[in-house]
Order: C-alpha cells, then sequence, then structure tokens
C-alpha cells in the first residue's frame, strides 16, 4: 500500500484539494441543527413568543434552515453538468467554491432579529448551490484521475471528508454551546468556520492539473497524455501510460460514433445508458432513507429523543457519533474497499444498519424516557440505561452505514459511466442526493416530534425491505477500469473493446515510429 500511494501521490494531492469541498458538504449538513436547536439562538429569532417556547414553529424554522441548502444544492448539482462539460473540471470547481463563499458571508453577518433569519435563509441557498456543483463534479475529477487499482480507495476518500466535516461541526456546536451562553457568536462562529476550507480549496485548486480523459473527450489529446503521464508520475512514452491513454480514447471514440453531437436524450437513453441513470438516481433515494441524514442533521434532537437530555450531554453524544464515524469510514475506505466489493458491502452495511435501528426503535418503545429536550441549559440528568444501550445502537449503526450506505454510492456512481456522459450522470446523481436529502432534512423535525419510535421502525424496514434487496441486482464494479463499464452494461462487446484497444496503440506505435524516422532524417541532414 505505501508503494501504491508514492507512485499516486499526484492522484491523492488532488483528490484531497478537490475534496476540502467536500468537508464543506458535511459541515455543512451537520452545522444547522446544532445552531438551531440553541436556545439564545430560538429566542433571538422569535421562536419562543412571550418567553414561551413554540416548538412547531421551532420545527418550521430548524427544517427551513437545513433544508434550503439542500434546495440551492439540487440546482447546482444540475446546472454543473453543462458548465463542466464546456470548461472543464477545475474550472467548475474554481468558480462555485467563490459562490459558496458568497453565501458563507451571509449567513456569518446576519444579525437583526427582523431580517438575520432571510440573511440566513439567502445564503445558505447560495452555500447550497456551491456544494450542489461540488459534490457533482468532485468525485467525477478525481474518478477520471485515479488508476483502478485505487479507483474505489481515492474516490472514497469523498465519504471520509464528509464524515471529518460533520465531525467538525459538531465538536464546534459543542464548543460553542458550553461556553457561549449567549451572543451573535452562537452562529457566526459556526457559519464563519465555513470559509476556512473554502478558501484552502480554492487556492489548493491552482495546483493541480486538468482531468485527462475530460481533455481528451474534447480533442485536446497531447495535454490529455502529458497530464496522464504527469498523474502517474511516468515518462510521456511509458507503455503503461500509452496503454492506459489508448483506452481511454477507445472509450471516447466508440462513444463519438455510437452518439456523435451528443445531447441530453442521447445522453440518457443511448445503449447501455439508460439503466445507470436509473442506478444512479435509485441508489441516491435509498441512502437518503437510510436514517443517516436525519441523525446526522439533527444529533442533538435525535440524543435527545432517546434520553440525552441537557445541551452538554445532547452535543458530546452527537460528538462522539461524529468520531466514530470518520475512524468507521477512514478504516473501510482505506482496508476494505477494494477487497469485499461493492455489492456486498452495500448488502451488509442495509441489514447491519436495519436490525440496529429495529432494535432501538423496540427499546424506545418499551423504554421511553422522561424528558426530551436538546436545548435546555447545564448538563442535564445522567442517562437512564435504556438510553445509553440505544445511544450505543446507533454507534455501531454507524459503523455499518460507514462500511457500505455511505461511501460506496459516491464511488459506485464515479465508477459506472463513459468519460461522455460522465458529466450527466454524476449531476443526476447528485441532484438525486440533494432532492432526497431535502425532503429528509424537511420532514424530520416533524418525525422526530410526532413518530417517536416508529421514525426508527421505518428507517429499519427501508434498510432491508429496499436498500439489502437492490444491492444484490447492481453489477459488481471493483477491480473493472471506467472503460470496462460499456462492457459491463452492454454498450459494446468485450470482443470489440479489445479490438479497439488494440487498433488504437498499433496508431501510437506507428506514430512513434514515424517521429522517430523523421527525426533520423534531421539529424543526418545535419
Amino acid at each position: 500500500m505505501t508503494s501504491n500511494l508514492l507512485v499516486n501521490i499526484r492522484v491523492y494531492w488532488l483528490a484531497f484539494v478537490v475534496y476540502w469541498g467536500i468537508i464543506l458538504f458535511g459541515y455543512d449538513t451537520g452545522i444547522a441543527g446544532g445552531v438551531v436547536s440553541n436556545e439564545y439562538f430560538q429566542k433571538h429569532f422569535g421562536m419562543w413568543p412571550n418567553g414561551v417556547k413554540d416548538q412547531k414553529r421551532i420545527d418550521n424554522i430548524s427544517s427551513n434552515v437545513v433544508s434550503v441548502l439542500q434546495a440551492g444544492a439540487f440546482f447546482g448539482a444540475l446546472g454543473s453538468a453543462p458548465i463542466s462539460a464546456r470548461v472543464g473540471r477545475k474550472w467548475t470547481l474554481i468558480g462555485f467554491t467563490a459562490v459558496f463563499a458568497v453565501g458563507a458571508v451571509l449567513t456569518t453577518v446576519a444579525e437583526s432579529p427582523s431580517n438575520g433569519l432571510d440573511l440566513i435563509y439567502a445564503g445558505r441557498v447560495l452555500s447550497g448551490f456551491g456544494i450542489g456543483a461540488i459534490s457533482a463534479v468532485a468525485p467525477a475529477f478525481v474518478s477520471e484521475c485515479a488508476p483502478k487499482d485505487v479507483r474505489g480507495r481515492i474516490t472514497g476518500l469523498f465519504q471520509i471528508m464528509v464524515a471529518a466535516g460533520v465531525m467538525i461541526s459538531y465538536f464546534i456546536n459543542f464548543g460553542v454551546g458550553v461556553n457561549i451562553p449567549e451572543g451573535t457568536k452562537i452562529w457566526r462562529i459556526p457559519f464563519g468556520f465555513q470559509l476556512v476550507p473554502a478558501g484552502m480549496m480554492l487556492f489548493g485548486l491552482f495546483t493541480i492539473k486538468e482531468s485527462p480523459r475530460y481533455l481528451a473527450s474534447v480533442g485536446r489529446t497531447d495535454e490529455a497524455l502529458a497530464n496522464l503521464a504527469y498523474l502517474r508520475r511516468k515518462p510521456i512514452d511509458a507503455h503503461e501510460v500509452l496503454h492506459e491513454f489508448a483506452e481511454i480514447e477507445a472509450a471516447i471514440e466508440e462513444e463519438k460514433k455510437a452518439r456523435g453531437g451528443l445531447n441530453w436524450k442521447e445522453a440518457f437513453f443511448g445503449k447501455g445508458n439508460f439503466i445507470r441513470f436509473v442506478i444512479a438516481f435509485v441508489i441516491f433515494l435509498l441512502q437518503q432513507w437510510a436514517g443517516q441524514n436525519s441523525v446526522g442533521y439533527y444529533a442533538p434532537q435525535i440524543f435527545a429523543s432517546i434520553g440525552y437530555t441537557g445541551k452538554r450531554n445532547s452535543l458530546l453524544a452527537s460528538g462522539v457519533y461524529g468520531i466514530i464515524k470518520l475512524v468507521a469510514t477512514t478504516f473501510f475506505i482505506f482496508f476494505g474497499v477494494e477487497t469485499i466489493g461493492r455489492r456486498w458491502s452495500l448488502f451488509i452495511s442495509a441489514m447491519g444498519m436495519g436490525i440496529l435501528f429495529y432494535i432501538i426503535g423496540a427499546i424506545l418503545k418499551t423504554h421511553p424516557p422522561p424528558a426530551t429536550n436538546s436545548s435546555g441549559s447545564g448538563a442535564g440528568s445522567s442517562p437512564s440505561s435504556a438510553s445509553q444501550g440505544m445511544a450505543a445502537m446507533l454507534y455501531i449503526y454507524v459503523v455499518f452505514y460507514s462500511m457500505g450506505w455511505g461511501p460506496l454510492p459516491w464511488v459506485y456512481v464515479s465508477d459506472i459511466f463513459p468519460t461522455r456522459t460522465r458529466h450527466y450522470g454524476l449531476a443526476l446523481a447528485s441532484a438525486s442526493q440533494w432532492l432526497w436529502n431535502f425532503v429528509v432534512s424537511k420532514v424530520t423535525p416533524w418525525m422526530i416530534t410526532g413518530l417517536g419510535y416508529k421514525i426508527f421502525i421505518m428507517f429499519a424496514t427501508v434498510n432491508i425491505g429496499a436498500m439489502a434487496a437492490f444491492s444484490l441486482i447492481i453489477p459488481e464494479t471493483k477491480g473493472r477500469s471506467l472503460e470496462d463499464m460499456d462492457v459491463i452494461f452492454g454498450t459494446i462487446t468485450a470482443e470489440q473493446r479489445q479490438a479497439d484497444i488494440a487498433r488504437m496503440e498499433h496508431t501510437h506505435e506507428a506514430r512513434e515510429v514515424m517521429s522517430t524516422k523523421s527525426d533520423e532524417g534531421v539529424d543526418q541532414k545535419v
């Protein structure tokens, strides 16, 4: 693994830079629930009329602050496809990172009780627009640059960065909630911190090169070959580089022949394409209803609902949840994703999550906690044994989530699309993710308040009844090149693909011979 890391160090650096934007993704999904659950924030923005807590208004504003981010992200993901196809992956990310930063500034400067929420909503929409595009383009960019033997691991860094962003958000909420009893810093520190990873990403993007697969797809062949050799840390005429580039060119030529002058209808309904778009849409529909995002967005409220009362208890329990998610995701990406395979990882993950949610629902039904208040001051009473048991189940649940349905949907959809339609595929996948993310985040506060233990039973049924079954019917992609996906999904036969690769390699060899003879002729004249 160490030798692979050194050989692919430039690809890892590219992923590290690009995925700063994914830290933003995780951070923004985790920060809002903690901010809105803060009692001072609620009172400052009119959620305690006449000093009386209005739970319905709190639920409404809480769902708005969280869900408007997803609304913006949905349109950002869709809008990124034509831009990415026209200007490339790198410059698309630079532009949308700048858009995100403007939104972060708006949420940070909000103060007035009369228009502060409007500024927060506007800022969250703009930030969401940026995050949606980043979440669509970043995995495509990384996947196109990664070699097939470590592509799953490198692409899976996406979910590690999401988990890191969520964990950071929980502990910033914890630090602010415990140490700052009142004042605008309660939301300015959490919202303002977004500018740190945004700045790191923006400056880092100027140190990396454009995707060779994208460059090849728009006819910039020499630049594409040079960038591929740079990423592989090999000479431009190395056999491995030329063979990989021949694969890329063969796949692109096949796509151009089959779908010249690509438009959206051909992209979606070309041979072997429609089923890929269906998988991309459905896999994220199911991921959003796995229950993780409801826990992630509203962790303090969720832990309060199972008996972790008091600000310190609920926020600290959320922080521990974030740490476990990060550690489990990192372990799986580096040691499991290329060993177990995509399908079985998804299946085991879904079964484990479903069983644990059934257990939590059963305990919550038979041993309901005496109070549910995540924003009260002080430490709160010690959680009961039943509450501690349910928290333990949630911690084990997130381990199962992190070994399958957390990272793998992004890895899988990055795997299955050909170069020419990948920006459309990742845009649809990201739009599906944000659409259902929006729906889940909008309804979760009311489900927590209204369903009680039934929310866990519902998520458990989705995990086992839908997600586990879906895992078994999709094809395995572990260890296959991006160009192999056309063979897997029936766009072209394996025999035709090998013939096309051989022809491309022969073409490159002929070019080399002609170039050598030309150089010899010049030398003789001299």
